[in-house]
This record gives structure tokens, sequence and C-alpha cells, in this order.
């Protein structure tokens, strides 16, 4: 914004905070499966179809949060300051973690999902912080530095997960008590909290407030505020064109990119004989770490090379989203014979998910300064448009699942993975039609 430049330690310390954060969020990754499993027989569901199938809700619940609740935070964010509504989000990290842990029935664990998620709009605000204090040419760069922290936690967050589950059986010692015996998923949880409890630390300590109190937007006293909750929820309308065709492309790859999520253990874990992997979570593990470390390399080490400031950033998107398609529909044709082949389309996917990410948000943002909206508005439109993607893809991918996997013919467990395929193909042809109004994107 007019070539401004952040405070001392702004980027590190916002990066920082994105990376706990996200390492909490990720930590429930190796477990959420068998703790909504867990709860779901306990609760009468043992039929598998119903067991699994209340596994892509739980995913759901979180994201519904989000969608309902991160514009409005985004829009708070234009009004308050990015410090106060990010602030606000470790908070709650904190205490639904914890809850979330001592979960003893399916429909408090829902509670507890879907409150977190609309307390939390941390990425959508964290994107527009660094909106506000990047010039046009250091976006691709920062925007890329989000995505390094995705990789990183997404590096630690499972790998801690793992270890930390059932430390009655794994850890003894202090452990070796009924109420961890009964609480084998307590600890991560713990963890999790206590890691946006020192992310709160360090955001109330070291984050600089980015958005100048001149450049914040005005609210009348008399507004009504459901008026406003309705008009962020459906205002996306009132944006221009490119940036809706963007939001829209960027919730298209996050259906497709949460389908393969939600059911890749799923395949993996299914045994050789029904042409799944036969693989256990500690190879699952193996796996997370590469994507990872890819997204590392990609978002953290190339987005932010001079040569990727010198390439174009719209032909990089789709490019991105071509290759992700790719890996997509290469998953269910794997075989176990040899895991370095298993990791060839994690790669082609996390290459793709790489390159999109940071060149999507660098398009949105320069659009919307072209049309003069309010970037926290825009962020965390597309921020709750996500939401809506992530909760509409895994329970796509519950039904899709459920009702193909024991099938025969063309509607086999491939079709889920195909589906996901189908849906980057559809993205990237949206991208290449789209007419972009900024002219500043290579700057």
């Amino acid at each position: 914004m007019n070539g401004q430049k952040e405070p001392p330690s702004g980027m590190g310390i916002l990066f920082l905070v994105v990376l706990i954060d996200l390492i909490g969020l990720t930590l429930v990754i190796p477990f959420l499966t068998y703790f909504v499993q867990d709860l779901a027989t306990n609760d009468g569901f043992t039929e598998i179809g119903q067991r699994d199938l209340w596994v892509g809700i739980m995913l759901a619940a979180y994201t519904f949060g989000q969608f309902l609740f991160t514009p409005i935070l985004g829009a708070l964010s234009d009004r308050m300051g990015r410090r106060p509504v990010i602030m606000f989000g470790l908070i709650s990290n904190t205490i639904f973690f914890i809850a979330f842990g001592l979960s003893g029935s399916l429909w408090f664990a829902l509670i507890v999902r879907f409150l977190a998620g609309a307390g939390n709009g941390n990425i959508a605000v964290a994107r527009a912080y660094i909106g506000d204090i990047s010039t046009p040419a250091q976006l691709k760069g920062r925007m890329g530095m989000i995505g390094a922290a995705f990789g990183l936690g997404f590096m630690i967050g499972p790998f801690l997960g793992g270890v930390l589950t059932d430390p009655y059986t794994n850890f003894g010692g202090i452990f070796l008590s009924p109420w961890w015996q009964s609480h084998p998923y307590f600890l991560p949880c713990l963890v999790a909290g206590a890691l946006s409890a020192i992310s709160f630390v360090l955001a109330i300590r070291q984050l600089p407030e980015s958005l100048p109190i001149e450049s914040r937007t005005k609210v009348e006293a008399k507004e009504n505020f459901l008026k406003q909750i309705s008009s962020n929820l459906i205002g996306i309308q009132d944006l221009s064109i490119p940036v809706r065709i963007l939001i829209l492309v960027n919730s298209l790859f996050l259906v497709a990119f949460t389908i393969m999520h939600t059911t890749f253990i799923l395949f993996t874990a299914m045994p050789v004989a029904q042409g799944g992997l036969g693989y256990d979570a500690k190879a699952n593990g193996y796996i997370f770490a590469f994507v990872g470390l890819m997204g590392v390399m990609v978002q953290g080490g190339f987005m932010r090379s001079s040569l990727a400031e010198r390439l174009d950033t719209r032909k990089m998107m789709v490019f991105g989203l071509l290759v992700c398609g790719l890996g997509l529909g290469w998953i269910p044709y794997l075989t176990p014979e040899s895991f370095i082949i298993v990791l060839l389309p994690m790669a082609c996917i996390a290459l793709g998910n790489g390159l999109f990410q940071p060149t999507q948000s660098t398009l949105v943002t320069l659009e919307a300064r072209a049309t003069q909206s309010d970037l926290g508005r825009v962020m965390g439109a597309q921020e709750g448009y996500g939401a809506l993607a992530r909760i509409l893809g895994p329970i796509l991918a519950a039904f899709v699942w459920a009702e193909t996997v024991n099938g025969s013919g063309f509607w086999t467990y491939h079709t889920v993975f195909r589906l996901s395929c189908f849906l980057t193909v559809v993205a990237a042809l949206a991208q290449i039609s789209l007419k972009l109004t900024s002219s500043q994107e290579d700057e």
C-alpha cells in the first residue's frame, strides 16, 4: 500500500504466530478419524458406513463455523485492526482444543469443533495483514511465507499428534492411570491448546498493528449488526467480477483438496487385497511429512526467489491447478510395492498447491486494490467461501466414498479421486477465461 514497509519484526512474528497456530490445528490429523470413530461407536453407530460418515461431518463442523464467522472477523479487522482479531482467534483455539480433547460424546465434540472454527479467522486476517504492509512486488513472496507456515505446520503437527496420542500405552510413567487410559486423545489436544496460548503471548508482546487508524473502515452507530452479518455473508455480489471468480476458483480447488484429504487415509489403510495400500499410521505420517516438506520448499523457497518474481503469476496459478489435479487423479492407481512411487503423486499435489495458494492470494489482493475494495472484507469473504468449500468437500467425500468403496465397474473407490481431479480442471478453465482488472501483478 503506497510502498509502505512493515514495522520491525512484523513479518517474522506473524510467520511465527501463524506457524504455531497451524501446528496446533494439524496436530489433530493423525488421531481425529480414530477419535470420531470411537465416539460414534460409543453412541451406537456401529455400522462401518454410518461410523465413517461421522468423520466427514466432524471435519465439516469446524469449517462450518469458519464459513459463518470468518467474513465477519475479516470485516471486523477492517474496523478494529488486524492484531486484536488475530489474538481473539488464538484465545479461541486455546479453549476449544482442550475442550475437544475432553469430549465424551459426538454432539459435544461437534459443538466444540464448530465453536473453534467460528472463533478462528487468523489465516484470512494474516493475509490481510500482509496486504497492508506489502508492495505489489513483495506480495507473492510474502504470501508464500504463509504457505511455508502451512508446510512446516503440516510437517510438525501430524508428527506430534501421532507421537502424543495414547500416552498411557506409549509413554507410561505419570500417564499410567485410569484417567489417561480413558482419554487417549487428550494430550495432543492439550499441547495444541498450549501452543495457541504461546502464540497469544507472542502476539501480545511483539506483533505490531498493520492497519493505521485512519485507514480503518468507519462504522456508524446506527448500523444494524445483523444486517452487517448478512452483508458480510452474501456481500460477494458487490465485489468485482474478477475478485468473485478468483474466490470461486479458490473454492473449487479447496473442495477438490478436502475431498482427497478426507479419503486419502481411508484409501491407504485399505487392505492390499481390496485395492488399498495397507499402510499404518506411521507410514501415513511419513507421507504427510513429505508433503509438508515439499510445501516449505515451494512456498518458502521457490516462491521467494527472483525467478518466481519474474514468472507470470496467472500462468503459475493455472499450472499449479493442473499439476495438483494430476496428483489427485493418480492416487487410486497406486500400488504398495514401492513407497517412493507413492510419493510422486503427493509431490504433484504439494507442488501444485504450493504454486496455487500464494499466486491466487496475490491476484485477489491486487484485484481488490485495483477495485478499491476493503482488503479485510475480500480476504474474509475468500476464507468464508473457502470454509464453505471445506464443509462441502468432507461431506461430499464421505457420501461418495460410502456409496462406491464396495462398488464395481466405473463406480469404485477410484470415483472420489476422479472427482477431485475433475474439479481442479474446472477451476483451471475458469482461471484461464478470467479477464483481470489489475495490471500491477508483475510490478
